[in-house]
Parts: structure tokens; sequence; C-alpha cells
């Protein structure tokens, strides 16, 4: 896998993958043939209610479920008959997760959270400290780098999260529901700093039921029964 991005290529390729869970006798097509392109730089938020298969979208998306059917391509890498071991490299190197539940570990500093992905690729710790610093003050937090989640807010321990994402300088940065445990003010302040880092290049994958979090993205995706029923735009998508 060549460390030099191709700009031109997309960031996702998904072609004509279907998803199906058998549950005892019953099957269910979690989705139903999806196909979708995400570019370098697009800011993109994929929007279903419960059972839309939104979930499972991102699941494939951030290469933690295959596909049943279909193909997909991460940053030109065709994850179909990628190992765990490979699989563990491209969600590492290639994929910058933020959750809505953070993920940060507890008795941890910010620092130290952040330097995590660093670590796990082997990275010496003077120079993972250096990024991991940089990361930080990027998403304004360089004055709390020593503080443990528990003495952080909601928005700080989830902008700590964003700081993590960007350490290993990942293909695409995939958010789910990211401001779900957010109040309206750390809201604002998180998609904030979303915005800021696609205006800088970054490509942003957002997860999210609430249309007022889908509207900060450059384009929405809606999915129903498995399908995509609409691919729009900004400028496209009603107020």
């Amino acid at each position: 896998m060549s460390a030099v991005a191709d700009l031109s290529r997309p960031v996702i390729e998904v072609r004509g993958v279907t998803k199906t869970y058998s549950l005892g006798a019953i099957e269910v097509h979690a989705l139903r043939g999806v196909t979708l392109t995400v570019d370098r730089g697009d800011f993109v938020a994929v929007m279903g209610a419960s059972g839309s298969g939104k979930s499972t979208l991102m699941n494939i998306i951030g290469c933690l479920d295959a596909p049943t059917t279909g193909r997909y391509r991460l940053d030109g890498v065709d994850v179909r008959g990628l190992d765990e071991l490979e699989l563990a490299f491209v969600r590492n190197r290639k994929i910058g997760f933020v959750f809505q539940s953070y993920n940060l570990i507890p008795r941890t500093s910010a620092v130290a959270n952040v330097e995590l992905p660093l670590m796990y690729a082997g990275m010496k710790r003077a120079e993972r400290r250096r990024i991991a610093l940089l990361a930080l003050d990027a998403v304004g937090l360089g004055d709390r780098v020593d503080h443990w989640p528990s003495e952080l807010s909601g928005g700080q321990q989830q902008r700590v999260a964003i700081a993590r994402a960007l350490a290993t300088r990942p293909a695409m940065i995939l958010a789910d529901e990211p401001t779900g445990n957010l109040d309206s003010t750390s809201t604002r302040e998180v998609l904030d700093i979303l915005s800021r880092l696609n205006d800088c290049g970054r490509t942003i994958v957002l997860i999210t039921h609430e249309p007022e979090v889908a509207a900060r993205a450059q384009r929405v995706i809606r999915l129903r029964d498995g399908l995509v029923v609409t691919d729009e735009r900004a400028e496209q998508v009603p107020a």
C-alpha cells in the first residue's frame, strides 16, 4: 500500500453493496445494493431512520464489517480479501474514527489518548507526542493536554476524540453521531471544528439522524430500507 495518496481518486467507492444478516430462519436485508462515491475533500452526511441501513453502511465504510456482495474501495484499496492484520492497518492509517461515546481511556491524559493510534503504528514516543500536541492545538485544547477525560466537558472530550482521529493523517474522518451526547453549544463547537477541517481539505463522512447537524455538510445522502433514496449537494437540500 503506497503511502502517497493519489489526490485524483475517490476516497470511497462503493459499488452494488448488499448486506444480509441471518437471524435464525429469517434473513434481514440491511443494504440492498448501495452505490456511491465520496471524493477527496468532500463533507458528506449520511442520514436515515432506525433500520434504514446507515449504521450497516458506516460499519462497511469503516472496515468494521464486510459486505455480503458488492465492492468497496477505500482510498484506492479494495478491502475484499484483506486479512485481519491488513484490515487493522487500514483502519489505523486511513480512517479517523469519532464516536458518539468518545471512546477515551478514562485514567489517561488527553495527549496520551491522542497518541494511541500512533503508538499502535509503532511511532517513536517523541514524534507521536509532537503530533498529538499539534492535533490538540488544532481543536483548541492546547491548554488541556494533561487533563483526564473526567476533567473535561463532553464537548472537550469529543474534541480530544477528533484530535485522535486526526493524528494519523487519515484519508477520511468517519464520525458516527458525534454530537449525540452534546448540548447545543458543544454541538456547534464540534461541528465548527469539522467544518474547519473540511475547509483545510479533510474528507468528512458524518452519520447522523439530526437534520440540523446534516445541514453543516456539503452533501446529504439519505437511506431508506437499505437503499440510497436521495443524494443531494447542499444547495439542493431543502431548508
